[in-house]
């Protein structure tokens, strides 16, 4: 159900009802790109059912589903028509058009190729915890959310968020587990790591399926070398991969978590989410303490 999560802290004035959100979000339903639009971005059905709720309520859990659609329409594309275009009106009138005409011409080429264009989806999951007070997005990079970010204060009544602030760095907590061998408690260290060095040379030493409790690793850490990148697994339970901007990434669910789920008439929606959510509630509540508590702004 997730694979990576960005992790925000809800504002704590921010107590929208269920009711209200969804009136928020279908002011700002998906529509599918027109044929000259490069961008659409809306909210969408989390179960994928068409014409359902844009907003899904399990065990107190709000789940949320981002649509974004872009046309590709690659530059080298468009440079090169209007370099044909160009050279027809050179050719045909013996005038080389100026900066001006020549970026008309590039618009108007756009828009000619437009709706010839092929379209590409992405889907981006939101999960709020109210009781946490945290908003979890299921994207690989910063960029990505900061998208949704924008269209979900956008759609919600005074919403207000921040990225999660710990009192220990990831990379200072990552650098302690590695050069003790020691994981934090609930935690173990996996096979996968970053390390990059801080001076100019920025080098890089990356582990791939290579056991980190050694004193290789332990020396690059000591030498300079900065994890920016860690797998881990918490409780034998769920894998990830944790980042320096404490990031969560390749989200794993190990077997026995999703043992005794049984499909229904949702196929099985609820109790995932449901498992799934509970799973990462504990799993970011134990990956909080490790890094030495929240980060609030008063300290």
């Amino acid at each position: 159900m997730f694979k990576n999560l960005i992790i925000y802290r809800l504002a704590p004035e921010w107590n929208a009802t269920a009711a209200q959100i969804e009136d928020g979000l279908s002011a700002n339903r998906f529509v599918e790109c027109g044929s000259t639009q490069e961008k659409s971005t809306g909210w969408c059905e989390p179960r994928g059912e068409a014409h359902g709720p844009l907003l899904e309520t399990v065990d107190g859990q709000i789940l949320l589903k981002l649509m974004i659609e872009t046309r590709a329409l690659p530059a080298s594309v468009v440079t090169r028509k209007v370099r044909e275009r160009v050279a027809h009106i050179e050719a045909s009138t013996g005038r080389k058009p100026g900066k001006k005409e020549t970026r008309d011409l590039k618009d108007d080429i756009r828009l000619e190729l437009l709706p010839l264009a092929f379209t590409k989806q992405l889907a981006v999951g939101l999960w709020i915890d109210r009781k946490a007070r945290l908003l979890l997005i299921d994207a690989a990079s910063q960029a990505r959310t900061d998208d949704v970010v924008t269209m979900l204060v956008k759609s919600i009544p005074g919403l207000a968020v921040t990225l999660l602030n710990t009192r220990v760095s990831p990379t200072a907590a990552m650098a302690q587990w590695l050069i003790s061998q020691e994981a934090p408690a609930g935690f173990s260290v996996d096979r996968e790591c970053e390390l990059k060095a801080a001076d100019e040379s920025k080098a890089v030493v990356r582990y791939a399926r290579h056991p980190l409790d050694t004193e290789e690793v332990r020396l690059h850490v000591q030498a300079g070398k900065l994890p920016t990148r860690l797998a881990l697994t918490w409780n034998d339970r769920v894998s990830f991969v944790l980042t320096e901007n404490l990031q969560i990434k390749k989200l794993a669910f190990l077997d026995v978590v999703f043992d005794k789920v049984s499909t229904g008439k949702d196929d099985g929606f609820d109790a995932e989410a449901a498992i799934a959510t509970a799973e990462l509630r504990q799993l970011l509540a134990g990956l909080i303490v490790a890094l030495g508590g929240e980060m609030l702004p008063c300290d």
